[in-house]
């Protein structure tokens, strides 16, 4: 999706989102729907930014992904050039898309740093990039997801170990994980979207990669609006843990790859105080993928897997 890399680039961040087609379905006044409410919004998101730098820092842990995976690439003599598209904020996919048809490549490989397929999410890239690109589709590959893949499963199992050590020695073997998703509505997915399946199937194949050693929970973060969207809330299932008598708990945020505004201010503040709130002692927030050699690893096999 990309972040705003400054206080000032909030307010366009939210117009470009909220005028995506794939998410908000407007009949008509698209554009005065997202200029109005990307004003309403913009006081209220600045104020989160500045408690995690005044600005996203997606960017560049995007840009050191995209670094680390092409010089993977070129470390196996394989002649490609990463480049990265944005939905939402700089470099957006129109920039990107005039750069690579100047460069006459071979094959264009469309890699999402979305691990589980949603039409809103890996759907609105695609989507972006056909709007722009007028070159040979024959040249294009879009990868779907990659949300069963080994080395991404093991990514996320090693971060979780590293996050474990954070906890006192003696609690360890007591700390109970809850795997985070961001929210879609319901009804995408009876509409037949694949997201939650995914998210799901990632969820059971990093548990038996760790031998269901720790006991975990699901829940959806990130809700907006008024219609129904996946249940439980995260916030609801902290609550409720909390209540029941849990003291130590790793969030870990399972459908991003990189920190950024939702783990870092909603999981890491803003959810913490209700943690708190509900006698949570040990709340920690496990670190994203972010630079993980393992996550480039899967990157790399991915590309070449298509190449």
């Amino acid at each position: 999706m990309g972040g705003p890399d400054s206080l000032e680039a909030i307010e366009p961040f939210l117009n470009n989102l909220f005028q995506d087609p794939d998410i908000f379905k407007i009949p008509f006044g698209q554009k005065l729907f997202a200029k109005v409410i990307s004003k309403l919004r913009v006081t209220k998101v600045a104020e989160q930014y500045k408690h995690i730098g005044n600005k996203s820092p997606q960017n560049e842990h995007t840009e050191k992904q995209r670094e680390l995976l092409e010089q993977s690439l070129k470390n196996a003599n394989i002649n490609a050039d990463v480049l990265i598209a944005m939905r939402y904020w700089k470099p957006l996919t129109a920039e990107t898309v005039k750069v690579i048809e100047q460069n006459n490549y071979d094959k264009i490989i469309l890699l999402p740093l979305y691990p589980h397929f949603s039409s809103v999410t890996t759907g609105s890239s695609f989507n972006e990039w056909w709007r722009y690109y007028k070159d040979e589709k024959k040249k294009i590959v879009e990868i779907n997801n990659f949300h069963n893949q080994n080395k991404y499963l093991s990514a996320i199992s090693t971060r979780i170990d590293e996050c474990l050590e954070e906890f006192p020695k003696e609690l360890r073997n007591n700390v109970e994980l809850l795997f985070s998703a961001h929210s879609v509505p319901q009804s995408l997915i009876a509409n037949g979207d694949p997201y939650q399946s995914q998210i799901l199937e990632s969820i059971r194949l990093i548990m038996e990669l760790r031998n269901n050693s720790e006991k975990h929970h699901i829940s959806y973060q990130s809700k907006v609006g008024p219609v129904k969207w996946l249940t439980p809330s995260t916030q609801d299932m902290i609550r409720k843990l909390g209540q029941n008598g849990i003291k130590n708990l790793l969030v870990i945020p399972i459908s991003f790859v990189s920190d950024h505004i939702e783990t870092l201010y909603e999981l890491g503040i803003e959810y913490r105080k209700i943690a708190e709130e509900n006698r949570i002692i040990n709340y920690q927030v496990m670190t994203g993928l972010n630079d993980s050699a393992e996550f480039i690893e899967q990157l790399h096999d991915l590309v070449l897997k298509e190449i």
